[in-house]
């Protein structure tokens, strides 16, 4: 595995430890990592493909990687989602990294499933796997068109290019997003930046983007590993222990807590790793095997939200019900997808909860494009409320509510967050 990334994993783990928690603000768009559920049911996400190219090893007469895990995931029943390209055919003029680094496949650009061999991988130059995909009841979501960084990533990828504003990158996603309607009439839901880079230059993040598409951010709370590599002096041997990899840390998981991996989000690669192996071809099998020993279903990530559509409420609270339908209409959850119910309601909260999306979102990009600073996750709602004279522009974001209009709302003598909503659903 790179030294570079793995250097990049164990600082941000450091970093956490001693950096405060970073705040959070209600927000359109929720990052989906896992949801609260009893049931053991977990999703499985595969990045960067479609892939036709065989397997590395090649151990299965020549089919290409994406048919491999497809046939995997239907031997066990399991369906899985699908965060795919467009096509990086042109991330030119590039040159190929060292092997075994991140910039294996470009140093500029990323490109799939290999560099100059592009017209191999991506929904664009796929459409017997995209179908294929489809028809078998998978999810597909939107990992970008040319997967070209959002932002900087100088210590991973100081001499990747990357897109200078909030309109290249929605541009990108749509390109994607039009290309599943017009020819397949799919219509995607989700999306996972390259990289997981969120910040935009311009004061943006993803999370604009996204706002913008309407979208969920497709995020994981468990790495498979099928992309790390690991350097043995044998291909058999590099490959074993990457298998290894990719199993040890289920089985140990589920062998500590048989509930472990209740409501997860599980990362895989559809494509090589940067030793230009495919350990996912094999170990995506033994995982399954794993999960299905301990009565697991392995369904997409829309088929998780299903049980819960919130990583901190789960079915058997009272106001589950009329909760997860009022999340369909209003922006009432954290951009961590958490509700924290019990905590006091802010000024910021409470208008997103009263206005409207298009409303919130446009107005707060305006303010972002006039000032050339960032804003306030919530500005936009606090705008329209205001203007529309339900709350006045002084008043702080992250205030606590200490009164509440009576129209919307009537005498409520208390004001935490499920107070609030119990008292807009009446």
């Amino acid at each position: 595995m790179s030294l570079i990334v793995k250097a990049g994993k164990a600082g941000k783990r450091v970093l956490r430890k001693f950096l405060p928690e970073e705040k959070r603000h209600v927000s359109y768009t929720r990052r989906i990592e896992r949801v609260k559920t009893s049931q053991r049911v977990v999703a499985m996400t595969f990045d960067d493909g479609p892939m036709d190219l065989p397997a590395s090893p090649d151990k299965f007469g020549g089919q290409s990687l994406t048919d491999v895990l497809l046939d995997t995931l239907k031997d066990y029943g399991a369906k899985g989602t699908f965060d795919v390209v467009g096509d990086t055919g042109e991330n030119y003029p590039d040159i190929a990294g060292r092997a075994g680094q991140a910039d294996w496949g470009g140093v500029k650009y990323d490109h799939y499933p290999d560099i100059n061999q592009d017209e191999r991988g991506g929904a664009a130059h796929n459409p017997r796997l995209m179908q294929r995909i489809l028809a078998e009841g998978h999810q597909v979501t939107n990992h970008s068109y040319r997967h070209i960084l959002y932002g900087k990533k100088p210590f991973v990828y100081g001499k990747r290019e990357y897109f200078t504003d909030l309109d290249q990158v929605v541009a990108d996603l749509k390109r994607l997003h039009s290309l599943l309607r017009e020819t397949y009439g799919y219509e995607i839901t989700m999306a996972r930046p390259p990289h997981y880079v969120d910040r935009i230059a311009g004061g943006y993040t993803s999370y604009d983007a996204y706002d913008q598409m309407g979208y969920l951010y497709l995020a994981a709370a468990f790495d498979g590993a099928g992309w790390l590599p690991i350097r043995h002096s044998t291909v058999q041997d590099s490959l074993k222990a990457e298998v290894e990899a990719m199993t040890a840390p289920l089985k140990k998981a589920l062998a500590e807590n048989p509930d472990a991996l209740a409501g997860q989000i599980i990362f895989q690669k559809d494509g090589y790793n940067m030793d230009r192996r495919t350990p996912v071809a094999f170990g995506l099998r033994e995982q399954l095997a794993i999960l299905h020993a301990y009565g697991y279903r392995v369904v997409t990530v829309s088929e998780l939200l299903e049980e819960s559509p919130f990583a901190d409420l789960g079915r058997e609270d009272p106001a589950f019900a009329k909760l997860a339908q009022l999340q369909k209409k209003q922006a009432i959850v954290f951009s961590d997808n958490r509700l924290r119910l019990e905590a006091p309601m802010t000024w910021g909260e409470l208008a997103m909860l009263l206005a409207p999306r298009q409303q919130a979102v446009s107005r707060r990009l305006a303010r972002i494009r006039e000032t050339g600073q960032p804003q306030h996750a919530n500005w936009g709602a606090m705008d329209w409320c205001a203007e529309q004279g339900i709350l006045k522009y002084a008043m702080d974001p992250d205030g606590l509510v200490t009164s509440l209009p009576r129209e919307f709302f009537g005498p409520v003598k208390n004001h935490t967050r499920r107070q609030v909503y119990e008292a807009y659903l009446g």
